[in-house]
């Protein structure tokens, strides 16, 4: 059976965590036949995570193995999605390497830290870094990426990572509410604007993902309450998120528009 993806380029930022929706959804495009440009920050190694450490990870050049593993290729970029010179460099090259763009995945985001404090204690600059990066840097790469879509005339799938966090506001996350409400309304904009050129727009807004993100809350007490609070009794996997983001890439998925699709067991079902 030919593979769903076979013969698209696909672009997914922030993918470079071992444990993370972006790795998920770059190694499920490529099952489905897709090449994919990997993005990542160029973190330093002393700075990853211990099972990282244990095993050797190598940050984008891993998840680039993972995707030829699958058979397809793969090509790693370092990038910061809120410097538009970064941003158009990684188009060009990725244009340079493939000669086209059919699929992004907007899913950098700044990590989880000292954003969640309440207002008061909310630095400005940790507001805008937030701010920058989720909404400046999905501008900033769907902006870069759609001029060759509509060029094209092939189409294309665009999905944007945002949160339940996008759907419900709550204490002490203003920075991160902010953030992701503005994805679902992007989205909104983005469909309406670019469905006459056959490009689809969804974003996915998952609830509690076993994702490196989530380190700073551990997997005790607090973990366990988000666990027994959804409705189907756990919290999520990257891989369930990252393979829902490569559907929603698929032909099957193409009546799918506009949308902001909630993938957390439950725990938030307001449209």
């Amino acid at each position: 059976m030919e593979k769903e993806l076979k013969g698209k380029v696909a672009i997914v930022t922030g993918a470079g965590r071992l444990r993370g929706i972006g790795r998920a959804a770059a190694v499920a495009l490529a099952k489905m036949g897709a090449d994919v440009v990997v993005t990542g920050t160029g973190r330093s190694p002393d700075s990853f995570p211990e099972d990282e450490k244990k095993i050797g990870w190598r940050d984008i050049e891993s998840v680039s193995e993972q995707i030829r593993a699958e058979g397809q290729k793969a090509l790693p970029l370092i990038s910061n999605v809120t410097s538009q010179e970064d941003v158009q460099k990684m188009v060009d090259d990725t244009m340079n390497e493939f000669g086209r763009i059919d699929i992004l995945i907007n899913n950098a985001a700044y990590a989880r830290a000292e954003d969640r404090v309440p207002i008061l204690d909310l630095g400005e600059d940790t507001f805008q870094k937030v701010m920058d990066i989720k909404v400046t840097g999905t501008f900033l790469c769907t902006k870069a990426v759609v001029k060759h879509m509509i060029e094209g005339k092939n189409g294309g799938k665009i999905v944007n990572i945002s949160s339940t966090a996008g759907k419900k506001g709550s204490a002490n996350t203003l920075a991160y509410n902010g953030a992701n409400f503005a994805i679902v309304g992007m989205t909104q904009s983005m469909a309406r604007e670019l469905g006459p050129h056959n490009i689809n727009v969804n974003a996915v807004c998952p609830g509690a993902v076993d994702t490196h993100r989530m380190d700073v809350l551990g997997r005790g007490d607090t973990w366990n309450t988000m666990a027994d609070t959804t409705p189907i009794g756990r919290n999520g996997t990257d891989e369930e998120v990252g393979d829902f983001c490569a559907y929603l890439c698929t032909e099957a998925a193409s009546w799918i528009h506009g949308q902001s699709i909630n993938q957390n067991g439950g725990t938030v079902m307001e449209h």
